[in-house]
């Protein structure tokens, strides 16, 4: 297995949560297939855990990925990491593939130049926001990450710490008034791509904002969206 290979042209290709189409979602193993090709970004997701760490994982449980109905934030990193991850690939488990942290995350990216881009599961609490940041600043690679959330008070408490730093709001509806907020706010859209349209790419980008849809694996698909003028495109399998 390999990724498909398309025309991007000018468009900055996002592996969503790693190359999730050919190794388990949200692993180093997924970062790091990341990290070996041409794109831009790597995307993931953090969640908070009892006993205040930063993990990596989408869900709310680790049910979907590992079997064991184990709740995230109501678990210690030590519970979590002691859980093997299906191997998306083979089947069954491999002993490599476990719940990374944020720092193994922004370490990789670093490690491979590679953009961050990180989205907030849930709403997170103000000082573990400011705790996100501060690690980010601590490893030296601040610059180097766009901040994602559905939540908007997320967004809003990083502006609040970073005025000015890129973020981006998660939604599957873009209606004129949300466009119309993200504009008063200088916040970008990462939007699911059914619902875009060329009106509101022109909107946002007549007002200096870019955007970001999510989840694209149909090359076609990829074609129509990048003619339509997107700036970035977050994918499983496209490179």
């Amino acid at each position: 297995m390999n990724t498909i290979k398309i025309n991007k042209r000018n468009v900055k290709m996002i592996a969503h949560r790693g190359v999730s189409g050919l190794e388990t979602e949200n692993t180093c193993a997924a970062f790091v297939a990341a990290g070996n090709r041409s794109f831009w970004g790597i995307e993931t997701d953090v969640h908070v855990t009892k006993d205040g760490k930063f993990v990596i994982i989408h869900d709310d449980t680790m049910s979907r990925v590992s079997g064991v109905n184990l709740v995230v934030e109501e678990s210690t990193l030590e519970e979590l990491q002691a859980i093997p991850l299906f191997d998306r690939g083979e089947g069954g488990f491999r002993t490599d593939l476990k719940v990374p942290t944020l720092k193994d995350y922004i370490s990789i990216c670093k490690f491979y130049e590679k953009q961050a881009i990180l989205e907030f599961k849930n709403r997170i609490k103000y000082e573990d926001i400011v705790r996100i940041v501060d690690l980010f600043i601590e490893m030296v690679y601040l610059e180097n990450v766009i901040f994602i959330s559905f939540d908007w008070d997320n967004l809003i408490d990083l502006r609040r710490i970073l005025p000015k730093h890129q973020v981006q709001y998660l939604t599957g509806e873009p209606d004129e008034a949300l466009i119309d907020k993200l504009i008063t706010n200088k916040i970008e859209l990462d939007v699911w791509s059914p619902c875009l349209t060329k009106e509101v790419i022109d909107k946002l980008h007549a007002n200096g904002r870019s955007v970001n849809c999510w989840t694209v694996d149909d090359p076609k698909v990829a074609e129509q969206l990048i003619d339509l003028g997107v700036d970035y495109i977050t994918t499983d399998i496209l490179e």
